[in-house]
């Protein structure tokens, strides 16, 4: 794609160590101290990189931006209990870290990418007057989309029968039997391979098992009044275009689809996605 850019590439952003009652996690930051707080919380088999093309724009747009591998994910440890790695329980994490991003409680401005959308979602719930806005990147109203289910339930027993690196081996194969597929640079490959194999066992079946049985709670996100954003890529897959646009509806949210773009538009094109999220901030 024309704009894409490297998840590699994070700018002037700070990477730090945030501590919380779950454990250490792991961050970039970017931004003034004293400028309004901004949380991004990274999809299933993600990390705080995949927003790192973003973290200057948002910074430079006058906002204290933060992106975190959640707990069990990449540089931050988690517990060995799938269980643990629930929307709901995920949940906690985010509102302890809200709290430290933002501790004169003027509300902090939320996104959640793909299953982060559904951790951010049961935060919000949770707790709506800790947020005073919510973007739901590349996610959706429940379980994920028929496509990809499929690929979790085959790779589940995977995980159970050879671990984490069988599931990588195996994702690899499948991704390049894609039409289209592209073999990423080697440095980036390679990054990728070192992320996934840092994750824990226990998030990669918890998230996954999730992903196939969340509830639809649009109607509960509504109700808590939240001003939200819904905002994709042209060609998403996971959760169906027509899926999220109808989610849009229900919320009476800001709809927002990014060209040039599919699952990931904070890197696939970081330019229109930045402009999108400080204008929706802004207003």
């Amino acid at each position: 794609m024309s704009s894409a850019a490297s998840p590699l590439n994070v700018g002037s952003a700070e990477r730090v160590t945030l501590a919380t009652d779950a454990g250490p996690i792991a961050a970039l930051q970017a931004g003034r101290a004293d400028a309004p707080p901004v949380l991004l919380v990274p999809g299933f088999t993600g990390s705080k990189e995949d927003f790192g093309p973003l973290l200057d724009p948002i910074a430079g747009g006058g906002f204290r931006v933060t992106a975190i591998d959640l707990p069990g994910q990449y540089q931050s440890p988690g517990p060995h209990d799938p269980a643990a790695y629930t929307p709901d329980r995920l949940a906690a994490t985010v509102l302890a870290l809200s709290a430290g991003l933002d501790p004169r409680g003027d509300g902090v401005r939320l996104l959640g990418h793909s299953y982060g959308g559904l951790v951010a979602r049961a935060a919000v719930i949770d707790r709506p007057a800790a947020f005073t806005s919510l973007v739901l990147m590349g996610s959706g109203p429940g379980v994920i989309g028929d496509e990809r289910r499929a690929v979790l339930e085959a790779l589940a027993p995977v995980l159970a029968e050879v671990g984490v690196a069988g599931v990588y081996a195996a994702s690899l194969q499948l991704d390049a039997a894609q039409p289209g597929y592209v073999e990423p640079p080697a440095e980036l490959a390679a990054f990728l391979r070192e992320r996934f194999l840092a994750g824990s066992p226990a998030m990669l079946q918890g998230m996954a098992d999730a992903l196939r049985s969340e509830p639809d709670r649009v109607d509960e996100l509504a109700a808590t009044g939240i001003r939200t954003l819904v905002l994709h890529g042209v060609d998403d897959v996971p959760w169906p275009v027509a899926q999220q646009h109808a989610m849009a509806q229900r919320l009476g949210a800001g709809y927002v689809v990014i060209p040039g773009a599919a699952h990931s538009p904070a890197v696939e094109n970081p330019p229109l996605t930045a402009s999108a999220l400080l204008s929706f901030w802004r207003g």
